[in-house]
């Protein structure tokens, strides 16, 4: 059976690693076509392995493309999330369960967390713990040695408390949980929302200054029922909304005229039995990948 050219077998994980490492998809669309453009001009009878190769172009590109990125967040207006990576059925099943990749290594919420990263640690830590890369490895990529790759990844993960085992994550429980979440906010019905959310649950709102959007994050869950209240009396959810897999976990997504308007997921408790996050995505320029069942970002 002949193969697939190069460009078709690695370009999903290629892209998968420059969206984790730079939270846009369309800057990794980017990276991956210059890192393919650049490749095939090289004489890749020297080349042993491409696979490797390509990892390692693909991540330092990234960690290159780094700077401008940090400097177009710190004059973003509001907060910025990172675009989702969506999938959804707009079908009569409206069932979230056929729709997850349980596979999903790097949720939403972990996506957010990762900001917390300086990009050498992003970079350590993906390398490491999302494609299982050993430390000398990586240390061959970024040019340091095993041990200092081992103490970056320790630090990252600290950052990210990410050091201990995390309890398996119970899907249909989630699914369950975003679809009590739908009925709520459809409905008005914060008595529901108060007992889905933490006491001390934040939200975070990307609007990105084209969207209408909280600028400032919203801490605690009755200060997050007022706002959700608000946007009801609005008529803000009138349309009604679907259940989505965003990045791999149960979410939202609100239409307007058919177009994703409004995505939502969450970050929950180490119980899995709460939200303790709540993560809004209205910025346009950051719904233009959402796409239908079927249509998933790979």
């Amino acid at each position: 059976m002949q193969q697939p050219p190069l460009y078709e077998t690695y370009r999903p994980l290629l892209l998968a690693l420059a969206y984790r490492m730079l939270g846009s998809r369309s800057d990794a669309e980017d990276v991956v076509q210059e890192v393919f453009t650049h490749y095939f001009q090289l004489d890749q009878d020297k080349i042993e392995h491409s696979k490797s190769y390509l990892i390692r172009m693909t991540t330092n590109h990234c960690l290159n493309l780094q700077g401008s990125a940090y400097k177009r967040k710190e004059s973003y207006v509001g907060e910025w999330l990172p675009e989702p990576s969506v999938l959804y059925d707009d079908g009569a099943s409206h069932d979230p369960a056929l729709l997850w990749d349980k596979n999903e290594t790097v949720t939403y919420a972990m996506l957010v967390m990762l900001e917390h990263l300086g990009p050498v640690e992003r970079a350590v830590f993906l390398l490491r713990e999302t494609l299982s890369y050993e430390y000398a490895e990586i240390g061959d990529i970024l040019g340091k040695s095993e041990a200092a790759c081992r103490k970056i990844n320790s630090r990252a993960k600290q950052k990210l408390h990410a050091d201990k085992p995390a309890p398996a994550f119970n899907h249909e429980r989630a699914g369950a949980m975003a679809q009590a979440f739908i009925k709520a906010a459809e409905t008005g019905n914060t008595e529901t929302l108060l007992s889905i959310l933490t006491e001390d649950a934040v939200l975070l709102s990307d609007g990105g200054g084209k969207a209408r959007s909280a600028i400032l994050p919203i801490t605690g869950r009755r200060r997050i029922l007022a706002f959700f209240a608000g946007l009801h009396r609005k008529g803000r959810f009138e349309n009604g909304f679907l259940p989505a897999v965003v990045n791999g976990q149960a979410g939202m997504v609100l239409l307007s005229e058919q177009s994703p308007h409004m995505i939502l997921t969450f970050r929950w408790d180490k119980k899995g039995e709460k939200i303790e996050a709540v993560y809004i995505v209205v910025n346009p320029e950051k719904l233009k990948h959402v796409t239908k069942r079927n249509a998933i970002l790979s």
